[in-house]
């Protein structure tokens, strides 16, 4: 528990999903304690309580308790609340709504608008984002994270059978499966996910070669850093630098991952970051 008046928090995710991996970069960066709740994510029986049926979910008790959905808009509303002192986090969430919209395979989803913003008045934008351009690059690329790096990971790390095998054996391990759960989710997971990432290829227009946008991803990332600044947020990681960091950071112990650090400059600045977030957990 926190001390009285701190927010309580409590996250269900699936370890290996990028999105969770986001939340937990952010909550672990600004040293926010939290309670995991790992979600077995075939009977998803940790979540019945909730009629949004994905991961992460944060619920969050400042008092009473409340559910924030969507990892960006989970993001940019608890970091609001640290800014900001005027709003409670019941009314800065109000400022996030979700719209249901029908994707172009028919499927009904939820967007939230505004979800890369920090609902801040004049005086507290101004301490966070001296320079206007500072808070439109932050922006841009926390989405960029969201609709282009994200998807690049499926491809990766399921580019082969025998690469699709050991992601399973990893999500497996990692996560929250009955001993005959786990075992057909490995090979029957595996298979599905190498058919699968073909067509995410196919969907996204991928190169046949997907580490080719991988390496091309990463190496815009830090050119977009420069030669000048430690993080894109200068001398301390912003939320761009969390969101890019937490999508990466789940190929972790796979052959993408480094392969990656072979063929990229991405190595000193995820570095940085693996050095940064320990040093504020600790």
């Amino acid at each position: 528990q926190l001390p009285a008046g701190r927010l309580q928090l409590t996250l269900y995710q699936y370890k290996t999903c990028p999105f969770c991996s986001k939340v937990r970069a952010f909550l672990d960066y600004h040293g926010l304690p939290y309670e995991i709740v790992e979600v077995n994510p075939i009977m998803r029986k940790e979540i019945k309580f909730s009629s949004y049926r994905k991961v992460p979910i944060l619920v969050a008790n400042a008092g009473s308790p409340l559910q924030l959905n969507d990892s960006s808009v989970i993001i940019s509303a608890i970091k609001t609340y640290l800014i900001s002192k005027r709003n409670s986090l019941e009314e800065i969430v109000s400022f996030y709504p979700p719209m249901k919209t029908v994707t172009e395979q028919g499927k009904e989803v939820f967007e939230y608008g505004n979800k890369y913003w920090l609902m801040l008045d004049e005086k507290e934008t101004k301490r966070v984002y001296p320079v206007k351009e500072v808070r439109v690059e932050e922006m841009k690329w926390r989405k960029w994270a969201d609709d282009w790096l994200v998807h690049l990971i499926s491809p990766n790390v399921y580019r082969t059978p025998r690469e699709a095998l050991a992601s399973f054996d990893y999500i497996v391990r990692e996560g929250k499966f009955g001993t005959v759960e786990g075992f057909f989710a490995k090979y029957m997971g595996a298979v599905a996910m190498f058919f699968v990432s073909k067509r995410l290829k196919k969907r996204h227009h991928l190169q046949d070669n997907v580490r080719e946008d991988l390496y091309e991803a990463v190496n815009e990332w830090v050119k977009a850093i420069g030669k000048h600044r430690l993080f894109m947020g200068g001398n301390q990681p912003n939320l761009a630098d969390l969101a890019v960091y937490g999508v990466l950071r789940v190929m972790e112990g796979l052959e993408a991952f480094d392969d990656m650090m072979v063929h990229t400059k991405i190595q000193p600045w995820y570095q940085r970051m693996e050095e940064v977030i320990q040093k504020a957990e600790a």
